[in-house]
């Protein structure tokens, strides 16, 4: 009761202990000191209620800033999906297309896409590195053809183009 401060949550905790040590003890034999166990087993639930409770608020407070998506946001929704598309060109490799969809839409650190990889950060850095060297002309960035400039490409006439 005084680690917790609700006498409902408490009584849930105890009562999930004493199953856990009915299941436990008719296994495993009874401990030499019964309430010490069911003590020490009470208290680390209790813990690791607090725990869950605190990160679940933590994770809502993330939750309720992420804007709504009628409200302004860095990216339009035309330009997320371009620059998915991009992301997942098919000149590039399935890793690299990962790799970099992660770091460019998710915001992911080469050091969060390593340890997600499984894989050095020196690994998916050269894995992020080979795809933006061959995203530099415009086709590739946007994934439409660079537009041509039309003036210079007709013969000019000596009449009306002087």
């Amino acid at each position: 009761m005084r680690l917790l401060g609700d006498f409902g949550l408490a009584e849930e905790i105890v009562q999930d202990t004493l199953v856990t040590a009915l299941e436990r003890w008719r296994r495993d034999g009874i401990p030499d000191r019964p309430g010490a166990w069911l003590t020490t087993a009470a208290r680390r639930r209790a813990v690791d209620r607090l725990r869950r409770d605190s990160r679940y608020r933590d994770k809502l407070a993330l939750l309720e800033a992420v804007p709504a998506p009628g409200d302004a946001e860095p990216f339009g929704p035309d330009d997320r999906l371009r620059l998915i598309f991009t992301c997942c060109h098919p000149a590039l490799s399935r890793e690299a297309q990962l790799a970099l969809t992660l770091r460019a839409v998710c915001g992911f650190t080469t050091g969060q896409i390593a340890h997600a990889f499984v894989v050095s950060e020196a690994a998916v850095a050269q894995r992020l590195a080979g795809p933006a060297g061959r995203s530099s002309t415009p086709a590739s960035r946007t994934g439409s053809q660079p537009r041509t400039n039309w003036t210079n490409a007709w013969p000019r006439c000596s009449r009306c183009c002087t």
